[in-house]
């Protein structure tokens, strides 16, 4: 027969914390709910009682009685961008500044949406927020139907119910026309891939209508992803076709433009031709790079999103709401 000793410390509970705090154990509760109404003395109290025994408090288990947990789910594709990734970091800082606890879930078009779907669901999440590259249709309508609120970051889609954080990209269409415009560009060009994204057509429409206003005709140069190998391998023909201006829908696909040119010349000065990318990512300011980029800033894009997800936990019912990231133009070398 085992010996009973061997099996271990016990478990600390929350019953443990209240004794030793001298507290009930509602207290003890109530100490570790945000907002809580709780005085500081007690909170201190607990805190300190729960520090000395070890103990922690169990946020899925406590999901299962409330019903709904403190995680949030963060959809998102495309992570080898790494403004993807500097996207997700600073909504995750957010979301911690704000009590929650954010549950990262990678995904991509060829991804099985529902395996999607049914973890959000099966962690009972307070709410859900989608980033550009992910596919979310299914996921919103699916959730909405199971009442978790959802954001979508620089998307199209119109859902009821669905907030929705767009970067300002007309403005950044714009901006890039006119800043190459003035700086002695006659031959424009823009490189996208609008057939998947919402962003990269809103970009290019809005670059091409500027131009034309300015009085040039914009060539248009499509490729299938908005990604590093994208522009590296379009680069081979830019010169060629006598461009003398691009915006490249993200600094992403503008380094790999950047490189294959680069590579061509054997050289590491200036590129022959006049670039802007969109995002401005930490490479962008390499001196690799030097990238002219329009910046799409990821700290107040989180906030935005984060008051939007949290007014609709509070209010489920309040009609959709669009709101804009504004963007500024950074002047580097490639311009």
């Amino acid at each position: 027969m085992a010996d009973k000793d061997n099996k271990g410390p016990r478990k600390v509970t929350s019953f443990d914390v209240a004794r030793v705090a001298g507290v009930s154990r509602a207290a003890v509760s109530r100490a570790f709910t945000p907002d809580a109404s709780v005085s500081p003395k007690t909170r201190e109290k607990v805190y300190q009682a729960a520090k000395d025994l070890g103990y922690r408090v169990n946020y899925l288990a406590r999901s299962l009685t409330n019903k709904r947990s403190d995680l949030v789910g963060l959809v998102a594709a495309g992570l080898d961008n790494p403004f993807r990734t500097l996207q997700i970091e600073h909504l995750a800082r957010v979301l911690i500044s704000r009590n929650f606890r954010p549950i990262l879930l990678p995904t991509s078009k060829e991804a099985d949406t529902s395996a999607v779907i049914g973890q959000l669901l099966h962690y009972a999440v307070s709410g859900v927020i989608v980033t550009s590259d992910a596919p979310p249709t299914e996921i919103c309508e699916q959730c909405a139907a199971e009442g978790v609120p959802i954001v979508l970051i620089n998307k199209g889609d119109d859902i009821p119910f669905v907030d929705r954080i767009i970067s300002d990209d007309r403005m950044a269409g714009h901006l890039a026309a006119t800043h190459l415009i003035e700086n002695g560009v006659k031959a424009p060009a823009v490189i996208a891939a609008p057939a998947i994204s919402y962003t990269a057509r809103r970009r290019s429409e809005a670059f091409m209508a500027s131009c034309r206003q300015l009085g040039l005709e914009p060539r248009t140069i499509e490729v299938k992803i908005n990604d590093y190998q994208s522009g590296y391998d379009a680069a081979a023909d830019l010169t060629s076709l006598g461009i003398d201006g691009l915006f490249c829908a993200n600094d992403y696909m503008a380094c790999g433009v950047i490189d294959r040119i680069m590579k061509g010349l054997g050289r590491e000065d200036q590129p022959p031709l006049r670039i802007v990318g969109h995002d401005d990512i930490p490479q962008a300011s390499w001196a690799a790079y030097g990238l002219t980029t329009i910046r799409q800033p990821c700290d107040v894009q989180a906030e935005q999103t984060v008051d939007l997800l949290m007014s609709r936990i509070a209010e489920p019912d309040m009609t959709a709401r669009v709101e804009f990231t504004p963007v500024t133009l950074i002047k580097r070398r490639t311009t």
